[in-house]
């Protein structure tokens, strides 16, 4: 197998790039819901201007309704009650605003997460096997949590809150420099060493936040990793030495989860303090402007208007400063997320497919638009004529290299041949590249070198999905999926009635087992079959594999993880199974394999012994001394 990296291995990131083009195409999952984001600015902006015109309320309130009526003694408040009324008209017109921008926003940022989560895992399934095997699967789901998660916070909380405080700083801005451009420049001063603070710790929280979120995909990989083999750690007692890695892991989350919150917390507090330190710089200003000029350059109401407003200048400014924390750690998850979804989708050039085909009082075959039983190769050529070959299941490689990494070959000069209805066995010890060649015949890797003929078609002309139609396949780790007995059997073949799923189980010899579970074929299982033995498992994944009914079986070392007896029953099963197909055996365990038409023996990805049972004992090569317990498989 290929070599697998550390959980949460990423390389070097152009942050100003990266910043970019990751918004960019993030925003583009918007078009969808572009009423309802016009809409939300719509609101943004009459809740920032409702919120701006009530406040200028303050300078008439004051000026031309409190003061005249203490001045004069009178006791008619109409006209300031009625002003109030304007006022609270005004704010109300804003908290509706607001109140219709939460909704739609709440509902355009669920509709983005489920496109995500979609995009993601349509573009999961058309990954090669090659990214499975090299990427941890805590890492993976990591993109669907921790990453979808910050930018459903970021879309429906960061980005409303920070086109909301944009409106409110330009239209408090201009209501400023009319109210006073004197005070107004002495606030601009005051926010220049507010905007280089945010910029200085801004800067450091982008780097350990996106830190963050690696260290966290690199934890979330272990603890996976942990509760699937638990059983395994337990048997060979590495308690402990998993909990110091642990550890070190959480550690590693810890510190830069640490050093990202810290520069996140300390930023508001500083906004905060020096805002009011604004506010009091600009108080005692004013104030003694309008007391030198007698109020012919600023009035009372103005400095309390002016005040409200110098103070909702700097609010906008200390909530882009937070919200930046937010949309920094959603754009590191959003660049994990697009690297998943820029991961190179598995190559298909096959043009030849598998049809139900039908054959003629001639004997040629010709494509039937119903089932037949007979299924042939499609196979269209460029002067637009189609030849059909029928499916027999007959398996040959040529010459075949390959490697998993450039310059590093674990397959050398592979040639044989399986006829149809033959069964060819794999041995060798681990390592020795039998899985490699089982993988290359249904296309999971392409090869370096050679060719593999499939009833005479090279298999790169054929589609993959054509390809492993026609194979069955039944691994040593069996995966059973929540839902019940009939829905995992049937699993091999999607369309298959229950009576072909209980006669694949038949076939299988998994029904007696199956009728004795508490609702038989309808037991729901959960937890990849936790509630079963091995060996039942193993037989439900055999008739998983016989409902689907291919010309050609590859069972990989589908008995080495059970007893002996369990053995027996299952290697019954897959006896029925292998009738009348080629079938493609790995296995440890060499007394499966004596009725083999051909035993490969391979070491370090080269064929050195082959023939049947009787002939290589004969030889008294490798596969002798393996028989007898001269040697064992490693």
């Amino acid at each position: 197998m290929p070599p697998r990296p550390g959980p949460g291995t990423q390389g070097p990131v152009n942050m100003k790039a990266f910043n970019k083009n990751t918004l960019k195409r993030l925003l583009s999952y918007l078009k969808a819901y572009k009423f309802s984001f016009a809409m939300v600015i719509i609101c943004i902006v009459a809740a920032a201007l409702t919120s701006v015109l009530g406040m200028t309320y303050l300078e008439t309130i004051i000026d031309d309704h409190i003061r005249p009526l203490l001045l004069s003694g009178s006791e008619d408040f109409s006209d300031l009650l009625m002003v109030i009324v304007e006022m609270a008209a005004v704010f109300m017109i804003g908290v509706v605003a607001n109140l219709v921008q939460g909704l739609l926003m709440a509902r355009v940022g669920q509709g983005v997460q489920t496109t995500i989560r979609n995009d993601m895992f349509r573009h999961m399934q058309r990954l090669p096997i090659r990214y499975f095997d090299t990427h941890t699967f805590g890492d993976v789901m990591s993109h669907y949590t921790n990453d979808v998660d910050t930018l459903r916070q970021m879309l429906s909380q960061s980005i409303p809150q920070t086109l909301s405080s944009v409106v409110t700083i330009v239209s408090v801005f201009v209501t400023m420099i009319v109210t006073s451009p004197v005070l107004t420049l002495f606030v601009l001063l005051t926010m220049t060493a507010m905007l280089q603070a945010t910029k200085s710790i801004g800067g450091n929280s982008a780097k350990y936040f996106k830190a963050q979120q690696t260290s966290l995909g690199s934890l979330n990989g272990y603890i996976e990793e942990m509760i699937h083999g638990q059983k395994v750690v337990k048997v060979f007692c590495h308690e402990e030495k998993n909990k110091e890695e642990f550890d070190r892991r959480n550690k590693e989350l810890q510190e830069n989860g640490t050093k990202a919150n810290i520069y996140a917390n300390i930023l508001m507090p500083i906004m905060m303090n020096l805002g009011n330190l604004q506010y009091v710089l600009v108080a005692m200003l004013g104030g003694t402007l309008a007391v030198a000029t007698k109020e012919s350059f600023i009035t009372l109401g103005g400095i309390t208007v002016f005040l409200q407003l110098s103070k909702n200048f700097t609010r906008p400014v200390s909530q882009i400063s937070q919200q930046l924390n937010s949309i920094i750690m959603a754009m590191a998850g959003a660049e994990r997320i697009f690297k998943l979804l820029d991961e190179p989708v598995e190559e298909d050039e096959g043009y030849v497919t598998l049809v139900n085909a039908k054959e003629e009082a001639d004997g040629t075959l010709t494509e039937s638009t119903h089932r037949t039983g007979i299924w042939a190769w499609k196979h269209p050529h460029r002067g637009g004529t189609v030849t059909y070959t029928r499916l027999t299941g007959d398996v040959r490689m040529f010459d075949v290299d390959f490697a998993y990494e450039e310059g590093k070959t674990v397959l050398h000069d592979v040639s044989l041949y399986a006829k149809p209805g033959q069964k060819i066995a794999f041995v060798g010890a681990t390592g020795a590249g039998k899985t490699t060649i089982t993988n290359l015949i249904n296309r999971f890797y392409d090869i370096a070198d050679g060719k593999i003929r499939y009833d005479g078609i090279n298999i790169n002309k054929i589609k993959k999905p054509d390809l492993r139609r026609s194979l069955g396949v039944v691994l040593q780790d069996v995966n059973l999926f929540t839902g019940t007995v009939m829905d995992n059997i049937r699993y091999g073949k999607l369309d298959a009635t229950d009576e072909e799923c209980i006669e694949a189980a038949k076939l299988a010899n998994a029904h007696d087992f199956i009728t004795r579970l508490p609702q038989g074929y309808q037991t729901m299982l959960s937890g990849d079959g936790s509630g079963l033995s091995q060996g039942q498992r193993q037989l439900l994944s055999i008739a998983r594999a016989a409902v689907a009914d291919p010309p050609v079986m590859i069972l990989d070392e589908a008995t080495s993880s059970i007893d002996t007896r369990t053995e027996a029953i299952v290697q019954r099963g897959m006896d029925q199974l292998m009738k009348d197909r080629t079938v493609f055996v790995i296995a440890h365990r060499l007394s499966t394999v004596r009725d083999a038409a051909a035993i490969m023996v391979l070491d370090h990805g080269r064929i050195i012994e082959r023939g049947t049972h009787d002939d290589l004992i004969a030889q008294k090569g490798t596969y002798y001394q393996l028989y007898t317990g001269a040697f064992e498989l490693e």
